[in-house]
């Protein structure tokens, strides 16, 4: 075995276990009621993305994915969720309103999404890419990310759904296709979805504060 083969070898290993644990967050974060929490387990997911965007980047020379790592790193593991924290420091609100499926039945749908993950990625295994085989992974990360936002009525739990949704599109960008996506996309999809979450911001505090509740479905009462 050549070196170059050992070290595509060594970097995908490094790829599929990263994937592997934002997959594991992933799930604890659907069986997690603390938002403080949450936001932890989120910036946690996202240094990993952006560890993944780092090997892919040393192993391919790649230094417009570094540039994607550094902004992960800066806005998904540090502003994020310093802002997300401050919402839940002026909303007072720290603990998950209780969610429409409890925890085993939604690990058990997880367990099928993420089966359904496997099913969809299997005809893209035999693509001679590094990180080819987490696209599983990144479907899984966006079906998962909307179930959770479908089976959580707190405002601030549904963002934290919402940017793991986006996570794992990147991680499916990063991993598959940014050696073929120009860097301007990249830039553009990370900055949309730091100003998603900006107004987003804005409305959950307007909730709370014509509320008194972060209960999405109490939104019902709009109804003329």
């Amino acid at each position: 075995m050549n070196a170059p083969s050992v070290s595509a070898d060594l970097g995908s290993q490094l790829i599929t276990l990263m994937a592997a644990l934002m997959l594991v967050l992933q799930l604890l974060l659907v069986v997690e009621n603390r938002v403080l929490t949450g936001i932890r387990l989120y910036a946690i997911q996202s240094l990993f993305l952006a560890g993944i965007a780092g090997v892919v980047a040393f192993f391919n020379n790649a230094v417009d994915v570094y540039i994607v790592a550094a902004l992960t790193v800066l806005g998904k593991v540090v502003f994020l969720p310093w802002l997300l924290n401050r919402q839940v420091r002026r909303i007072q609100i720290v603990q998950e309103i209780e969610p429409l499926f409890n925890a085993p039945t939604a690990m058990l749908v997880c367990g099928g999404l993420t089966l359904l993950g496997y099913i969809v990625a299997r005809p893209f295994t035999g693509l001679e890419r590094l990180g080819n085989n987490t696209l599983a992974i990144a479907i899984t990360l966006v079906l998962t990310g909307f179930f959770l936002m479908f089976n959580r009525r707190k405002a601030l739990t549904q963002v934290l759904a919402l940017l793991t949704v986006e996570n794992g599109v990147m991680l499916a960008a990063i991993a598959l296709t940014t050696y073929g996506m120009p860097l301007v996309v990249e830039f553009g999809i990370f900055f949309d979805v730091l100003v998603a979450v900006m107004i987003l911001g804005i409305l959950v505090y307007r909730i709370r504060e014509s509320f008194a509740s972060m209960d999405t479905s109490k939104l019902n009462q709009l109804k003329g």
